[in-house]
């Protein structure tokens, strides 16, 4: 991922895990994820299975989260639960966070058809959620790498999007950089921002 993303991602990874900390039960254990399949998609049980859904993404969630090192076995059983709860409850306030969540753990095993659709998706389905920028940032950044989705017309669509439509969010100033650093490898990135630093005013406190 390019140098100008990584501490943006970071922020939002704290802010996600905030989030969907406030819906947080107060119990949870390794049963929330044994889900009674055969019951789930009854729309008579519909509140009472997403309960449990959202209990089993929060399960998933709380494993990762204690993971040094990510373990691909956990990483796919998270994405299964954040899916899981997100496409089947697709009316809950956190559905979009975990779908953002799901792209987060795809992108981490290398799962990049997973993350671009799961981000498509959130995109596409939840256009007043707050955190759409934040979205639409992460796929651009998909498209921006050359070993991943590798097509800049796209990022820089996405990017410039960002800019034009969230002037105001965190995202459009990552984005404004990002457009500056399209096409040019990590090596280059950083080169062109020492350079920038040498060549910016230097402040003195009198």
């Amino acid at each position: 991922m390019k140098t100008i993303g990584l501490s943006f991602l970071a922020a939002m990874l704290l802010m996600l895990s905030a989030c969907s900390d406030a819906k947080k039960e107060t119990s949870q254990n390794k049963d929330s994820l044994d889900v009674d399949e055969a019951r789930l998609r009854d729309p008579k049980n519909y509140f009472k299975d997403c309960k449990r859904l959202f209990a089993s993404a929060q399960y998933m969630d709380s494993v990762l989260y204690t993971q040094n090192e990510l373990d691909k076995a956990s990483a796919n059983k998270a994405i299964k639960a954040f899916t899981d709860y997100a496409y089947y409850c697709a009316n809950d306030s956190l559905s979009p966070i975990f779908l953002i969540k799901t792209a987060q753990v795809a992108i981490a095993i290398n799962n990049i058809t997973q993350a671009k659709v799961t981000l498509e998706k959130c995109i596409q389905d939840y256009s007043r959620f707050e955190g759409i920028p934040a979205a639409m940032f992460l796929l651009a950044q998909l498209y921006d790498e050359k070993e991943q989705l590798n097509n800049e017309a796209e990022a820089r669509r996405l990017y410039e999007e960002i800019v034009t439509n969230y002037p105001t969010s965190p995202e459009a100033e990552s984005a404004k950089g990002a457009i500056k650093f399209l096409g040019m490898t990590d090596k280059e990135i950083i080169r062109e921002l020492k350079k920038q630093e040498k060549e910016a005013p230097k402040v003195t406190i009198q």
